[in-house]
This record gives C-alpha cells, sequence and structure tokens, in this order.
C-alpha cells in the first residue's frame, strides 16, 4: 500500500485503480487509509481470492480479514463462476460490501494467464472509455 501511495503522490492526475486476486484485497484495504481517495475514479477488482477461505493459497500474509467496508469510490467486481479462490455467494458478498457493480463471467477460472488469459480487451470494456 505504501507502494501505490507513493506512485500517486507523484501525480495529480484521476485514479482508476485495477486490482487482481490479492490486489483486490489491497485496494479494499488502501481505500481506508488513502489521502487520494477523491481522485479515484473506478476501482476494477477482478478475481478477488477470499483471503479468509480454506483455498487461500499459503504465502501470501496480512490480509485478513477482507475488509468489507463500502469503498469510497465506484467500483466494479469481475468474478468467474469456477475461481478456485472464490465462490460465487462470497463475490457477491464482496461487491455488496463494497458496493461494487458485479460482473460474473463464465467458466473464467481465476480470470489469469494460468486459466488462458493473457491481453483482456473485455477488462478493458468495462471501464467507462472517459476514465482512461
Amino acid at each position: 500500500m505504501a507502494t501505490v501511495e507513493r506512485a500517486l503522490d507523484d501525480s495529480d492526475d484521476p485514479i482508476v485503480l485495477a486490482g487482481h486476486s490479492t490486489g483486490c484485497a489491497t485496494i479494499a484495504f488502501w481505500a481506508a487509509t488513502t489521502r487520494h481517495v477523491a481522485r479515484v475514479r473506478l476501482a476494477l477488482m477482478v478475481g478477488p481470492s477470499d483471503v479468509d477461505a480454506p483455498s487461500y493459497p499459503a504465502g501470501p500474509i496480512d490480509f485478513q480479514p477482507m475488509p468489507l467496508q463500502r469503498l469510497p469510490f465506484p467500483s466494479r467486481v469481475v468474478a468467474s463462476d469456477d475461481d478456485p479462490y472464490v465462490t460465487v455467494p462470497r463475490a457477491r458478498a464482496f461487491a455488496a460490501a463494497w458496493g461494487s457493480a458485479l460482473t460474473l463471467v463464465a467458466g473464467a477460472g481465476h480470470i489469469n494467464a494460468a486459466s488462458g488469459h493473457g491481453p483482456w480487451p473485455e477488462g478493458y470494456a468495462l471501464v467507462e472509455p472517459s476514465l482512461l
């Protein structure tokens, strides 16, 4: 979070955040502490890992419990119906808690390179062009 904050200190531009997996938890934690919140136009939260679930992989630490406070900026959660790291009900719960729009994708796995995704024009299409 400190790295993100320092990067944003170097610019006054509007912010569009994109987080994947544990990056979604990072954005949720960061939103509660940043002084840059008014500049955020949108957060795209893709394949949020359920950091509280038994399926959460070993390795990343200090991401529990998942922050469930409403985000102070617009956001969209994108989740797959067969993601091994988050169930559809949990993805729905995250979206509801964060005040996010929800996009469910069929059969996309964890929506990463390992599940067959490379460049992802569908992701760009979820961001309002005027925000880019």
